[in-house]
């Protein structure tokens, strides 16, 4: 099946049964594939006249009661950043998938990047945490987009599913899961609906279940009353939205390692460069440079990978842009970095990471 193919029917499996989406390259065949899978077998589908309502009317129908998502790319996703703070504010449940494509701005519509990374973190203004997984297979992508979809009902908060071109556009095989396990959000309990309280996640009653419900993107009081002019209500507000993320870390990053015996060198990557990374690390390790892979699942909050980091000799950070994942890992090792970066919107091949890394290593490629 394709990436892009999985994704909606991951979407659709964990009870996706609202889509709003407006066609873009490379993204479009997530949409038609939920358009044909609900024409089928139920579901609401919206072609928007544009991104902006995409965003608005999946925020809408969370707060119907029904699981809503949206799909783009980063010229849409760039229209979806009001709206994306609006979900964040009002901790409305919403899974977005981008896919990402060269830009700037239209850029190579068909060809794939990694210069999303920033963006889909800091896009929309303010003070926020968010939620972003990043697949780097077929398989992953469906069974990262259901769980976007778990983690999104749980937390009440939009959560991104992160890939690019090249997955989207890949094919390979997929093995669906008899069964599929989805976090059902609480609608019913004795917190108000906004309950602003550290780490605390309160229950989403949906509109027309009889519960007087105040929703707004301005500050609000735990009963969604406007308080705009209130410090002691905005301060207890930013800390709710931030640690009812922070304070669960444990249930929310998820990363992946990929040892080799004995690794002095580790390659950091994401998405379809650790793939390549993967291929890099086994050829230099047969090269005598034993070298592991450490793969973040979780984009964003980015993992707690630095005790991984302690006694490595060498950190190789390859990405499809002009360097934003080294930025994390110089965050949290202070040792020696080799970035490598691409920028031609193409994929970075094993052997471009291998001869990087000897060159640095031996003083050759």
């Amino acid at each position: 099946m394709q990436g892009n193919q999985a994704a909606a029917e991951a979407l659709f499996a964990a009870g996706v049964r609202f889509f709003a989406g407006y066609p873009i390259t490379p993204a479009s065949e997530i949409m038609y594939t939920v358009e044909a899978r609900f024409r089928e077998a139920g579901g609401v589908f919206f072609q928007a006249e544009d991104e902006l309502a995409a965003i608005a009317s999946a925020v809408g129908a969370s707060w119907g009661g029904v699981k809503a998502a949206t799909a783009t790319s980063g010229p849409g996703f760039s229209l979806m950043l009001e709206n994306l703070g609006y979900a964040v504010m009002t901790e409305a449940p919403v899974v977005l998938i981008d896919v990402q494509r060269a830009g700037p701005s239209t850029g190579q519509a068909t060809r794939p990047s990694q210069a999303d990374i920033y963006q889909v973190r800091w896009g929309t203004q303010g003070d926020y945490e968010l939620i972003v997984l990043y697949p780097w297979s077929v398989q992953e992508l469906f069974d990262l987009t259901v769980r976007a979809v778990s983690l999104s009902e749980r937390f009440r908060t939009p959560v991104i599913v992160l890939t690019e071109e090249a997955v989207a556009h890949l094919r390979e095989n997929l093995v669906l899961p008899e069964e599929i396990e989805v976090y059902e959000r609480e609608t019913e309990g004795e917190l108000p609906p906004f309950a602003l309280e550290e780490g605390v996640v309160a229950p989403m009653p949906p509109f027309g279940s009889g519960h007087a419900l105040l929703v707004t993107g301005s500050t609000h009081d735990d009963w969604g009353w406007r308080k705009t002019q209130d410090p002691a209500t905005q301060e207890r507000l930013i800390k709710h939205l931030v640690t009812k993320i922070t304070h669960n870390l444990d249930e929310i990053e998820d990363y992946q390692v990929l040892e080799q015996p004995g690794a002095k060198v580790a390659i950091v990557a994401v998405g379809i460069v650790a793939r390549a990374g993967w291929a890099a690390a086994r050829r230099l390790t047969e090269a005598g440079v034993p070298t592991t892979l450490i793969r973040p699942r979780t984009l964003w909050p980015f993992p707690r990978i630095g005790k991984l980091l302690e006694d490595l000799e060498l950190v190789v950070v390859p990405e499809m842009n002009t360097g934003r994942l080294v930025q994390e890992v110089q965050k949290i090792y202070k040792g020696e970095i080799l970035p490598i970066n691409k920028l031609n919107a193409r994929v970075i091949t094993p052997g471009e990471i291998v001869n990087e890394v000897k060159l640095k290593v031996f003083g050759r490629s």
